[in-house]
């Protein structure tokens, strides 16, 4: 069982290290993004291009990967994304859900429909023991990586001068501009910064999960799941979450897999009929 439980915990630390863009988008610059599954796609194939036709060790990929996402995030952004800021709520669901398929499609011409997988190195392969506890070196690798993450982030959004100009940007636009923040290069860099951690959780997640061109879609609900229920105020509340979903979901899948994901939406109502605006609401 505490095997399990650790499984569920590493795989709700990935989940939210894809999902932690969509937060700091949805939650602080109040942009619909249901694109940003798409983002961690690219940062996947980016890994699995770089590994298996150059030969780049895995660990070097994880920055390429990173970089790769965030560079096409900020060329999308400053290209189609500024123009829809804007925009109703709608419209930005409906023109995040086209680049979806536009991106399946592409995704599909390009490494064709057979899910791709990676190698990882030898050193992060097997098991180890921890009081009696079987603990998958990976799964390890992947709970620290992604908890130094989440405490970098949220450090970085309530600590610093760009935090806090991010902050008064989407608060009023028009003020921080009259204050002399530099709203439209603050925008740009924090999309593709949360494009960046989306490519850098798609190559973390290769060797879990698999790579195919339905990967946005698929993950498209527990990126919103973990948003949802951990609210928009800050990064904790959707940390707590993908932990939730994580292990709800790693539990659910060894002990009663005929439920499917019956016990994730279950506990999404559950959370959403006590806290209808997630686990830490924005204060009004």
């Amino acid at each position: 069982m505490l095997t399990i439980l650790f499984d569920g915990i590493a795989y709700g630390m990935l989940l939210f290290v894809m999902a932690a863009g969509l937060a700091v988008t949805l939650g602080l610059m109040n942009f619909v993004n249901l694109a940003h599954g798409a983002f961690a796609m690219a940062g996947g194939y980016a890994t699995v291009v770089l590994m298996t036709r150059f030969g780049v060790p895995f660990l070097a990929c994880l920055p390429l990967a990173f970089l790769f996402s965030a560079a096409l995030g900020l060329v999308f952004e400053r290209t189609l994304y500024v123009r829809m800021y804007e925009r109703s709520h709608l419209d930005q669901v409906l023109f995040s859900i086209g680049l979806v398929f536009m991106a399946i499609a592409a995704a599909d011409y390009l490494m064709g429909s057979s899910q791709q997988n990676i190698q990882l190195p030898s050193y992060l392969q097997g098991r180890i023991t921890v009081a009696g506890v079987g603990i998958g070196v990976y799964r390890l690798f992947l709970v620290v990586i992604c908890g130094l993450m989440a405490l970098g982030l949220q450090l970085i959004l309530a600590r610093t001068r760009f935090g806090s100009q991010l902050r008064a940007a989407v608060d009023d636009r028009r003020v921080a501009r009259g204050l002399g923040i530099p709203v439209g290069t603050v925008f740009a860099i924090t999309f593709a910064f949360g494009s960046g951690l989306a490519g850098l959780g798609g190559a973390l997640s290769a060797e879990i999960v698999g790579l195919d061109p339905g990967f946005p879609l698929k993950f498209m609900l527990y990126f919103l799941i973990v948003v949802t229920v951990g609210g928009t105020s800050s990064l904790t509340g959707p940390l707590l979450a993908a932990l939730l979903l994580g292990v709800a979901d790693v539990m659910g899948k060894y002990l009663v897999p005929q439920l499917g994901a019956f016990i994730i939406y279950a506990m999404m109502l559950a959370v959403l009929m006590i806290r209808p605006q997630g686990l830490f609401a924005r204060g009004r």
